[in-house]
């Protein structure tokens, strides 16, 4: 473990012993390796981490394209990716993902039981607390190095709800149906009741606890309601209990999100949550840009970065349309990206600034090949310039021979 924290410690650009202090309060995490692949840290201090959700839906089952979504995650430069299928053989899909990941997996462990009661009993209100808790374990067995369970939502924020609906309602597919367990039979949610057993389990797999925002806002409407702080708060005491017993924890966050409340949302997290690594979704500010929502997502994660989130779940552009292609994760992992680099060049981080001092200076000097080696995405900066000339021609096509770099020279 010591060996551990040295590399990602160097690999953050920080002192060992700083980034211990950090693992040790709970403000930084470890996702541990997949077989043949690397550790993460994510938290307080360091880098801005980006993950990227694949996974089948009942609709589309195709596992040789889900790890071709992987390598694409992968080559995009996502930190982290999360197997959500829904469809298929799900052990089988998240086996492959676990075994070929050069990053840490995660997953949502109640998919496995509400697609396990749907097919054997044909209603999801029909698992009971043991299938939930057993979901979790099977995926420890798998090797995944992080799961997200819905554990915030509660009979108390349900009555949220009820005195003041939402446009959207809930929006999270996991925190959607452990409400509706809770609405039909009447009983508190199991993963609240025996948390726990959920603590014992990831603290034997080595999974970190990634206590899932399942009443996050999926409208601009919605954001800031008494159910999403109500969860939070919750939230916050689960983390306090995690830290307790010896687990790791990080938060999710929203969601959909005006720009005015990002910076709120952010420190409200802190305050609530003792510092714990924030996870957003997003966070997305706006709701008309179907088609175009890893911008959206873009906007509003570079905000929620540079006000303290540690970690950026990307979206696509088939966020609301439809589930994500290989192209799509591509896009997605290097919005995001953009988004978590901006937020750290704000915040000082010494190897961001000196990327974007290089880049310029290989503008400046017209050197191609460097530009191209530097960019976000060389692939697609290469695809670009390919275009309209090559690659080693002296100026773009914008300006040509009235270049200002040229002129300045």
């Amino acid at each position: 473990m010591n060996k551990l924290v040295e590399q990602l410690g160097s690999d953050e650009g920080i002192n060992s012993d700083v980034l211990r202090d950090k693992l040790d309060s709970g403000r930084a995490i470890i996702f541990k390796a997949p077989p043949s692949g690397r550790a993460v840290a994510v938290g307080d201090g360091l880098k801005v981490k980006v993950n990227a959700n694949i996974g089948t839906s009942p609709d589309l089952v195709d596992e040789d394209l889900e790890i071709r979504k992987l390598d694409a995650a992968v080559r995009a430069g996502a930190d982290a990716v999360m197997d959500l299928s829904t469809g298929g053989d799900l052990r089988s899909i998240r086996k492959k993902v676990v075994n070929e990941s050069a990053i840490p997996v995660g997953s949502v462990p109640i998919y496995e039981a509400i697609v396990r009661s749907f097919r054997t009993r044909g209603a999801s209100e029909k698992m009971t607390g043991d299938e939930m808790l057993d979901a979790i374990r099977l995926h420890g067995e798998d090797g995944v190095s992080f799961v997200t369970v819905h554990c915030g939502v509660t009979v108390s924020a349900i009555e949220h709800l009820k005195r003041k609906p939402r446009v959207c309602g809930i929006v999270s597919r996991g925190g959607s149906f452990i409400a509706r367990w809770i609405r039909s039979n009447n009983k508190e949610n199991p993963l609240y009741e025996r948390f726990d057993e959920v603590l014992d389990i990831c603290k034997e797999y080595g999974m970190v606890l990634s206590l899932g925002d399942g009443l996050r806002p999926g409208a601009i409407a919605d954001s800031m309601d008494a159910a999403q702080v109500q969860e939070l708060v919750a939230l916050g005491e689960l983390n306090r209990r995690a830290r307790q017993r010896g687990v790791q924890a990080i938060i999710e966050g929203p969601g959909h999100v005006p720009l005015n409340q990002i910076a709120s949302q952010m420190m409200l997290q802190k305050q609530l949550c003792d510092n714990a690594p924030f996870y957003v979704l997003g966070p997305l500010v706006t709701d008309i840009a179907p088609g175009m929502d890893h911008i959206t997502s873009a906007i509003g994660g570079a905000l929620a970065a540079f006000h303290g989130a540690h970690f950026l779940c990307y979206v696509t552009p088939s966020e609301h349309l439809g589930l994500p292609n290989v192209e799509d994760v591509r896009i997605g992992v290097l919005a995001s990206r953009i988004a978590g680099h901006a937020a750290d060049l704000a915040r000082g981080v010494e190897d961001a600034w000196k990327w974007d001092e290089e880049m310029s200076r290989a503008r400046k000097d017209r050197n191609w090949p460097e530009q191209l080696r530097l960019a976000l995405s060389p692939e697609l900066a290469r695809e670009i310039r390919a275009r309209t000339c090559s690659e080693d021609h002296e100026t773009c096509t914008m300006c040509g021979d009235l270049c200002a770099y040229r002129a300045d020279s």
